[in-house]
């Protein structure tokens, strides 16, 4: 198999991977902090470090040791991957929200232990 071919078959075999929504941290591994957050499509993951390379994440205090640090300092995890509903009513989005907000509350991501502000 050649490089086109073998890069068109792994291009086929992402797009076959199921759309996932999930709750997933940024964490640095040099203090343990930890950011919690969550999206409708986990594939999505390499994107999000994006806008910290950018400079604008939503974290200030991410974003300030991101920079201090470096990339090489985090990682980004899936916590838990949200499982699909047989219900037509249920919103996907709005039970994405409880989930990442009970990783939130069972994690505890303030102060020195991360980078949520406590409201």
């Amino acid at each position: 198999m050649n490089r086109k071919e073998e890069r068109a078959k792994l291009i086929q075999q992402f797009k076959e991977i199921p759309i996932e929504a999930g709750v997933y941290q940024i964490r640095n591994t040099v203090n343990g902090k930890v950011f919690i957050d969550s999206t409708l499509n986990l594939r999505s993951l390499n994107g999000r470090s994006g806008t910290l390379q950018a400079g604008t994440h939503s974290s200030r205090a991410l974003q300030k040791e991101w920079n201090e640090y470096g990339s090489q300092a985090f990682v980004m995890e899936v916590l838990e991957v949200l499982k699909p509903s047989d219900n037509p009513f249920v919103v996907q989005k709005d039970e994405l929200k409880k989930l990442e907000k009970s990783w939130i509350e069972k994690l505890q991501p303030y102060g020195e232990r991360g980078y949520h502000i406590f409201r």
